[in-house]
């Protein structure tokens, strides 16, 4: 059966990664980051449940479990745990290549959706809002401070110049200083860090710029 999907999934212009057993499955998932994890219920090992609910919780990947099994309690289970679909044997070949396309499709789509909201630890904001909260409480921003925040959130773990902060939250119009993004930021500080000058949520690169970390 694996074989006879490798083969099938790599016909249709699909990379595949196969594995025998479920602690090799979850191991080729959190080394690889595949974009969806077709995977059977009956593994050596470590059970489809059980290698479903790790990955549900470490990953957003779609899950589509294939089961021989046509007990309700079965599929609902699976679905609980975080499954995106399942197939149950025996299935035509057809059919799940369909799935397989609508799954990825689906989740390119969630993909190119903006978030609503962001959260770091107590760190939140609402997008749509355009509220923040710090701990339950909430957070009186300026404009300028959430949106540079909002920036920065939803790029954790990428540095930005000031310059490029200018433009993306600015805007290509703005004529002010790149001191303006420091102004801010220190701003920012005084209300999300602990301790404003030992900061460990927006970091300073010399010679670069900002980073945030989460």
């Amino acid at each position: 059966m694996r074989e006879s999907l490798r083969y099938t999934l790599t016909r249709q212009g699909y990379r595949v990664l196969t594995a025998a057993d479920g602690p090799s499955a979850l191991e080729t998932a959190r080394s690889q980051h595949p974009d969806l994890v077709i995977l059977d219920l009956i593994l050596p090992g470590m059970d489809g449940f059980e290698v479903c609910r790790i990955l549900r919780r470490e990953s957003t990947v779609p899950i589509l479990i294939l089961t021989a099994r046509d007990e309700e309690v079965d599929r609902v289970l699976g679905l609980e745990l975080g499954a995106d679909d399942y197939v149950t044997k025996p299935f035509s070949m057809r059919e799940l290549v369909a799935r397989v396309k609508a799954l990825l499709r689906r989740a390119s789509m969630a993909q190119q959706m903006p978030p609503r909201r962001l959260e770091s630890g107590d760190l939140v904001l609402d997008l749509e809002g355009r509220k923040a909260t710090k701990g339950g409480q909430p957070l009186p921003l300026k404009p300028k401070e959430f949106d540079l925040l909002a920036y920065l959130m939803a790029h954790k773990g990428k540095a930005f110049s000031r310059e490029h902060l200018l433009t993306e939250v600015w805007g290509y119009d703005y004529t002010g200083e790149s001191r303006t993004v420091d102004v801010h930021i220190r701003w920012l500080r005084e209300k999300i860090e602990k301790d404003p000058a030992n900061p460990v949520r927006i970091i300073t690169l010399r010679g670069v710029g900002y980073r945030f970390e989460g």
